[in-house]
């Protein structure tokens, strides 16, 4: 059967049972009013499909988050001014969904069931995949839930509350929306970290000015209490002239830092502004003239300027519980600064990348980002037509070993380490490291595609792509490699449609990427497209590439044998012998 990506709201009358035995009649007739005149009106406008009426309960679907939020806080604020309108409990849930003729089922359908019985009355309860897609394209106040433990839902679910405002009652707006915890906990900030300009006059220190933006934005999203921008995003403004008001627009922020790196024997100069978004106006600048000896406190120290100016008021001494750096070893921590900056460049495959990275080891052996870097680079060239040694595999493992080893609470450590066992087959451990890395930092970009990627192929798809598209909220202007990630996942899901779509907007795609786009398309039964895309592969395919590595890779990768079947089969479709 289809699946797709759902918002589903369902809503049910509070105290209908009680309200029908006093007075069934007059009951039901302000039941069929109040869905004709406000609730079906409502759902059309914010293009929802009433998929069932079950006596007072109501379940409907949207394609779009935002309308189906947007929708039950309509609802909700036209029922509150009705002094004798029934009240509704409305429970709101963004997840995969199977479509069997008009009606839908699964996880997705059962979790918004399940949320609404936890919603107030009057009130919305939605879970932690809805609030991350709305929280800012809505302005409503959502009050922090906690983690609820849902019926024959095998894991928690983090949830938010809304009720009405009555200095607001629409609760309706264009900015962000506000979550306000139980332990009134401040708004939760937006921000976006661009590029900060290299003002050395020598192009070969780029690697050092886009390091430190980088570390910047690591530092920041390591607070729960800021939702930070992914570098991609933010560095896709890199060399362009554009107003922050755009920015913000675009990337839904209301804070943007800027500034500029100047690099000169061993003095460094850094400006950084922090602007808000909305007006251009500048809250806050500041221009550092240092030793470079001291970048890492100078990092410490631009950090601690911009949260305490954000309205999460963190203290100082949050600012040391959460450091944690790449390397104390400024020559070490240069060399990584370039390896990771070409990797990024490359995918992992530059070798020279390599090099800088094994030579920042060299000089400091407790770098654990190098570590980690080396990993990822030989995990993934298992994937492509240039494999980095003989055994990649193997030196993946033994460096996420060591990254381990040296950097134990690091997110992006543990990240790294979902990913490369799950190459290797190792789920729990894949499972393990990866959900501890979301735990260490849910802001973590790394942290949410590994997580996200590891779900799928230890079974639970849905769940997988719900992850990875929550992933790409943080990085609206993603890499190509991302498309990978989450193609796969839906491959796995068996939506082929969503695949190929994925695959077919990848710009200037790997080689190896033709592969599962043919074995997609054989799976929709579209042969001529499948054959003309391993036409491609094997067109310039080197003469020496073995693509079984690839075939087994992915059946290792599988949890469930169906699964590794699964990918097995569409190999054999388009003619690979596995």
């Amino acid at each position: 059967m289809p699946r797709r990506l759902a918002a589903i709201l369902a809503a049910d009358i509070v105290g209908y049972s009680k309200a029908m035995a006093a007075d069934e009649a007059g009951t039901l007739a302000r039941l069929k009013a109040h869905r004709a005149e406000l609730f079906e009106p409502a759902v059309a406008k914010h293009n929802g499909r009433i998929i069932k009426l079950m006596g007072d309960g109501t379940l409907v679907e949207f394609s779009s988050v935002v309308d189906a939020v947007e929708c039950a806080i309509a609802i909700q604020s036209a029922l509150a001014a009705v002094s004798d309108a029934m009240e509704l409990r409305i429970g709101i849930n963004l997840g995969d969904v199977i479509v069997d003729d008009d009606d839908v089922y699964g996880d997705g359908v059962n979790v918004a069931a399940r949320l609404e019985v936890l919603a107030p009355q009057g009130g919305i309860c939605v879970s932690d995949m809805v609030y991350q897609n709305i929280q800012t394209k809505l302005v409503a106040e959502f009050e922090d839930g906690g983690a609820q433990t849902l019926k024959n839902i095998s894991k928690p679910v983090c949830t938010w509350r809304w009720l009405p405002d009555t200095a607001n009652p629409q609760g309706l707006g264009t900015g962000p929306a506000h979550a306000k915890s139980t332990e009134n906990q401040p708004e939760r900030a937006a921000i976006a970290v661009l590029p900060l300009d290299n003002m050395s006059g020598d192009p070969d220190q780029e690697y050092f000015s886009d390091g430190i933006s980088e570390d910047i934005i690591t530092e920041l999203s390591r607070f729960r209490e800021l939702f930070v921008i992914a570098r991609n995003s933010s560095f896709s403004y890199k060399g362009r002239s554009v107003k922050v008001q755009e920015i913000g627009r675009d990337l839904g922020v209301s804070y943007v830092v800027e500034g500029s790196v100047r690099k000169a024997g061993n003095r460094v100069r850094i400006t950084v502004q922090l602007i808000e978004a909305a007006s251009g106006n500048h809250v806050w600048a500041e221009r550092y003239d240092r030793e470079l000896q001291d970048i890492f406190d100078l990092q410490d120290e631009i950090t601690q300027a911009i949260v305490a100016l954000l309205p999460v008021r963190l203290h100082g001494d949050r600012i040391a519980s959460v450091r944690h750096k790449a390397s104390e070893n400024l020559t070490a921590y240069d060399c990584y600064l370039h390896g990771r900056w070409l990797y990024d460049k490359s995918s992992g495959q530059n070798p020279k990348a390599l090099d800088l990275l094994d030579k920042a080891l060299e000089i400091d052996p407790g770098c654990a980002h190098a570590h980690a870097y080396i990993a990822r680079a030989h995990a993934y060239s298992i994937y492509t037509v240039n494999p980095t040694g003989a055994d990649p595999l193997a030196a993946a493992q033994q460096s996420t070993e060591q990254a381990l080893a040296k950097g134990e609470g690091d997110p992006f450590i543990h990240a790294t380490a979902g990913y490369v066992y799950i190459f290797s087959g190792s789920h729990e451990l894949a499972d393990r490291h990866s959900a501890k890395a979301l735990l260490l930092n849910p802001n973590d970009i790394f942290a949410m595609l590994a997580r996200g990627y590891v779900l799928a192929y230890l079974g639970e798809y849905d769940a997988g792509v719900a992850q990875l598209t929550q992933a790409l909220r943080h990085d609206p202007h993603y890499p190509d490699y991302f498309h990978e990630l989450l193609a796969e996942a839906c491959y796995m899901q068996r939506n082929y449609e969503q695949a190929v779509d994925i695959y077919n907007r990848w710009q200037n795609p790997p080689l190896h990427m033709y592969v599962p786009l043919a074995v997609n398309y054989a799976q929709l039964g579209r042969m001529d497209e499948a054959k003309a895309a391993i036409a491609q592969f094997e067109d310039k395919r080197p003469d020496h590439a073995d693509f079984t590595n690839y075939a087994v890779t992915h059946v290792r990768m599988c949890r469930r044998p169906e699964d590794a079947d699964h990918w097995l089969e569409g190999y054999r479709k388009v003619g690979f012998a596995v």
